[in-house]
């Protein structure tokens, strides 16, 4: 099976154009799916759209009530995920806001199927890009990329800030049985939730690899979620955690691998 994740915040008018394009590219790929969907507290339509499409699609609704920001968002889809994914299975999660085109699915999940327990969809692999997306963001983007990759090098990996991506769903159960709720533990620090979830995934081995896509910010209809100041502060802060010499997040790793290998073997 397929898991989709979506997270969503006041998108009305992206969801009715992103969700027959995910249906059709599903239908191709010829194997039983199930979309989950968070409306994050949103203040628009929303939630009025997920209820219709219920029944044209095969999707589950979580609600948050009030808005809890996308990192308590990922962390109730991601647990969903696991609880009803089994063996074999794959999460895909994307954006709902229709800049992550979902005919690029089926290359993360073809790697999936290789043996990698996560897939990105970068935009700096070759033949990846980017439209719609102005120049200082592009600088941004490009510093923030080269910010994570010096501090949170992973072999291969040139794309850290997209959350287009596939895993190998025993991974995330893996990480959240590891981790329990502080698999994402950054949760009110804005979009860090995003680089967050692959230092954690790192730390318990997993196996990274990328594939080529193209970001449509050209095709954006609602507003832009992220507040930069908060995800740089969430950057700084997991810099800290992770590099901290006393118990940070990469010394607690590094205590605890031989204790699950033994546990494995």
């Amino acid at each position: 099976m397929i898991v989709v994740l979506l997270p969503a915040y006041n998108e009305e008018a992206s969801l009715p154009r992103l969700m027959p394009k995910l249906r059709e590219v599903l239908d191709r790929q010829g194997e039983p799916y199930r979309i989950v969907t968070c409306n994050d507290g949103s203040r628009d339509g929303t939630r009025e759209v997920l209820q219709q499409m219920i029944e044209q699609y095969p999707l589950e609704v979580l609600t948050h009530k009030i808005n809890r920001g996308l990192g308590e968002t990922s962390r109730d889809l991601f647990e969903r995920a696991a609880e009803i994914a089994s063996t074999g299975d794959v999460i895909v999660r994307l954006d709902c806001d229709d800049t992550h085109e979902p005919e690029f699915m089926p290359r993360l999940i073809s790697k999936v199927r290789e043996g990698y327990d996560v897939v990105i969809a970068s935009r700096f692999a070759p033949g990846g890009g980017q439209l719609g997306v102005g120049p200082y963001r592009a600088f941004i983007s490009r510093c923030a990329n080269l910010f994570m990759k010096v501090f949170f090098p992973i072999e291969g990996l040139r794309e850290y800030s997209c959350g287009f991506r596939a895993y190998r769903a025993e991974a995330i159960q893996k990480a959240i049985a590891c981790y329990g709720n502080n698999f994402i533990q950054l949760k009110g620090l804005g979009f860090t939730c995003t680089l967050e979830k692959l230092v954690k995934l790192k730390l318990v081995g997993a196996r990274f690899a990328e594939a080529p896509f193209v970001l449509r910010y050209d095709q954006k209809l609602s507003d832009s979620k992220m507040v930069s100041s908060i995800t740089t502060l969430g950057y700084i802060v997991m810099t800290i955690m992770y590099h901290w010499p006393w118990g940070g997040w990469r010394t607690a790793a590094r205590r605890q691998a031989p204790a699950r290998d033994s546990a494995g073997g």
